[in-house]
């Protein structure tokens, strides 16, 4: 395998699903923000009570499979079969549409004893108009699945935002129109859930029209390429047959087989992929009643736990960033295992990890030092800075928990990401009815950052053994210490400034358009001193940095101006 050839693909790869992860993060800002400014912390509670368990349902229909479909795609493409791969996508729609059908009945019918569960009324109709999307969703992540294992990124990013878009559309429409009727919190809340389901529709439509694309570009010269293999493909085949493998055969699988191999892998992946809806759904099930077991009433409890999760939206658009790329390297694994062997699988294995401890690493320390001009930008007012500092923590071991469970899905060690979500979401869970007593929702954010760690350590630790990944100290702790120390102190002393210089002409930090340039001034300024330190001590090369499609070669030649670039 050229691994030059390899890893320019998955930073092109890359840099696709994490600009649309990052678009589409931004404008689903737009979504959560105007809801908690006009719907007010009730309704954002709701909202916030109901989409943990929403997201989990989604997840339980359309992790799995999709990542299995982008394997073995991959998979067959590499021996020259890609109408196995047709084979695989047409099968994975139907077993994917039909989950979604009976999960959507299950949850509309099981509404009411779900807010039983939860031990809130309010939060029904919401459940039902949130399982509309289960129609569309499943197979929407299925077709994905395919042109990733096409190691096609394009109609992956571009239908995320398109979903996105036209969630954050609808959502603010009818979050107006609601309004305007003086329709109840509960109404209000479903109606935002109901933007859910739009954007799902039309992230399917997106993705059907990539199909009918492809299909009209690939007929031809893919008819040509049925039942043909070269001596090469041939030879490939052999080998990995004589390596043990039952996973590819060259002997053409039954449909039954097909769905039977898909379900083995994808059940466990599925589990692994619980992470971050379990965790959010520990929360639902348990903070709101640790609340009120302090006095709050049913409706404070709401408003409680809807300033808790002010920082959720700024987390998540570094865990979607790590999602949307983790499905980058789940083929690219199995291509590497398939034809480069353990050195092509250890150095992307290398790479990975160590992009997402810094992305996530940065992601934490700045917003941290951030959280009160952030706070006040976003949401007007203070409230929950402490649980939004202490709600930071937690993007750097979920970002690396999420990376290091693709990976390890990727060598075929489905199972392992499973059991270490199940040890953290216990932790989570115990570390809420120790601390949430105590500390309010400030100790519920810091219960979910010390779970994140412990997840993030089991999948590493293991990923390490299977791969023999010995990283050296100096780059995996001392090298990323100083590049996070540098850009903390960079964003903490321009926001001190900014606030000074606005003092003294009279404008108060504390007001919304002032925290924006707070806001905005220390995130360029710590932005640009992590890149200029982590050229400067060689965590960033230049060989990965112009890899970057587009920007990538300008920052290149400008850090080699300043002479940090090694």
């Amino acid at each position: 395998m050229n691994q030059s050839s390899t890893g320019s693909r998955l930073l092109h790869g890359a840099f696709v699903l994490g600009l649309a992860a990052i678009i589409s993060k931004i404008i689903g800002a737009f979504q959560k923000i105007p809801l908690q400014n006009l719907g007010g912390d009730g309704v954002f509670g709701i909202y916030n009570t109901v989409y943990p368990f929403y997201m989990l349902i989604i997840t339980v229909a359309a992790a799995g499979l999709p990542v299995a479909v982008s394997k073995f795609v991959a998979e067959q493409n590499a021996l020259g079969r890609p109408e196995e791969g047709r084979r695989i996508i047409r099968l994975s729609s139907m077993l994917l549409g039909g989950i979604g059908l009976v999960l959507a009945l299950l949850m509309y019918t099981g509404a009411p004893l779900i807010g039983k569960w939860i031990g809130n009324g309010s939060v029904v109709t919401s459940i039902r108009a949130a399982s509309m999307a289960l129609l569309f969703i499943p197979v929407m992540t299925g077709l994905r699945g395919y042109f990733q294992g096409l190691q096609k990124m394009v109609p992956t990013a571009v239908s995320q935002v398109v979903e996105q878009t036209v969630r954050v559309a609808v959502m603010i429409v009818l979050l107006l129109w609601l309004m305007g009727r003086d329709a109840s919190l509960e109404t209000i809340a479903a109606g935002a859930m109901i933007g859910s389901v739009a954007g799902g529709f039309a992230g399917l439509v997106t993705m059907l029209g990539y199909v009918y694309h492809h299909r009209r570009k690939n007929g031809e010269r893919l008819a040509v390429m049925q039942g043909a293999k070269t001596a090469e493909q041939v030879e490939k085949t052999k080998e990995h047959r004589s390596g043990g493998s039952s996973l590819l055969s060259e002997e053409r699988r039954s449909n039954g087989e097909w769905v039977r191999t898909l379900l083995i892998y994808a059940i466990p992946v599925c589990l692994g992929s619980l992470a971050v809806p379990l965790m959010n759904l520990v929360d639902t099930f348990t903070v709101p009643r640790l609340l009120r077991r302090e006095g709050l009433d049913e409706l404070q409890s709401m408003v409680s736990f809807g300033i808790y999760n002010r920082g959720l939206p700024l987390v998540q658009l570094v865990t979607m960033l790590a999602t949307s790329l983790s499905v980058l390297f789940i083929p690219a694994m199995a291509e590497a295992r398939l034809k480069g062997g353990p050195e092509a699988v250890r150095q992307q294995a290398g790479l990975a990890l160590r992009w997402f401890w810094l992305i996530g690493l940065a992601a934490s320390a700045g917003l941290a030092v951030l959280a009160e001009p952030i706070n006040r930008m976003l949401y007007g007012d203070a409230a929950g800075t402490e649980a939004l500092r202490y709600m930071a923590l937690t993007a750097a071991g979920s970002t690396v928990s999420i990376i290091a469970a693709a990976l390890l899905q990727g060598l075929g060690a489905v199972r392992a990401p499973a059991f270490s979500m199940l040890a953290a979401a216990g932790v989570k869970a115990l570390l809420n009815v120790m601390l949430v007593p105590a500390l309010g929702i400030s100790g519920a954010a810091l219960a979910g950052a010390v779970a994140y760690m412990l997840a993030a350590g089991l999948n590493v630790a293991l990923l390490a053994r299977l791969v023999a990944l010995r990283p050296a100290p100096g780059a995996v702790l001392a090298k990323p210490a100083l590049v996070i120390a540098a850009m903390s102190l960079a964003a903490a002393g321009m926001a001190w400034a900014a606030e000074a210089v606005l003092g003294g002409i009279g404008i108060a930090a504390d007001r919304r358009l002032a925290a924006m340039g707070v806001s905005l001034l220390g995130i360029a300024s710590g932005s640009a001193v992590f890149l200029l330190v982590a050229a400067r001590t060689g965590l960033l090369t230049a060989a990965e940095l112009a890899a970057v499609p587009k920007l990538g070669p300008l920052l290149t030649k400008l850090l080699r101006r300043l002479r940090v670039l090694r």
